[in-house]
């Protein structure tokens, strides 16, 4: 049986710095995911999804920051959930059946960008019936 050296190798290759040099900085990229829900009016999920593409690439131009990255809005399938019941509340009678839906409209959108951009690019006027997730990830 071969025994397994102590050193252990990393599948992530450690963050360079500006001077080339391994190690942890804080200048680098945090991978922004925001998932935007709504059931109610996709005119306002888009609304939500503009703004914050057009404050992201104003905060780009503006800041001349060459490491803001946006992907997207990525437009996820739309979930149509579906409900049949029964019209009559004891059963008796003819059989007529109520048929309910509701749409449920998601859009994601990645940015790439360094930690101090993140609040700049999140602290937009959200739409009502709009839900907004956020989750933020080391990149590189």
């Amino acid at each position: 049986i071969p025994q397994q050296s102590s050193s252990r190798m990393s599948a992530f290759p450690a963050a360079k710095t500006a001077d080339g040099k391994g190690g942890d900085s804080s200048s680098t990229c945090h991978r922004i995911r925001i998932t935007l829900t709504t059931s109610k009016s996709v005119a306002n999920l888009e609304k939500v999804c503009a703004d914050l593409i057009k404050g992201a690439l104003e905060i780009k131009a503006n800041h001349d920051n060459k490491e803001l990255k946006v992907r997207g809005p990525v437009r996820m399938p739309t979930k149509v959930l579906r409900l049949t019941v029964r019209k009559s509340p004891c059963g008796e009678g003819t059989n007529t059946w109520d048929r309910w839906e509701m749409r449920v409209y998601k859009r994601v959108i990645d940015l790439y960008s360094p930690p101090e951009t993140v609040k700049q690019i999140t602290s937009i006027a959200i739409e009502p019936d709009v839900d907004v997730e956020v989750i933020i990830a080391n990149s590189k």
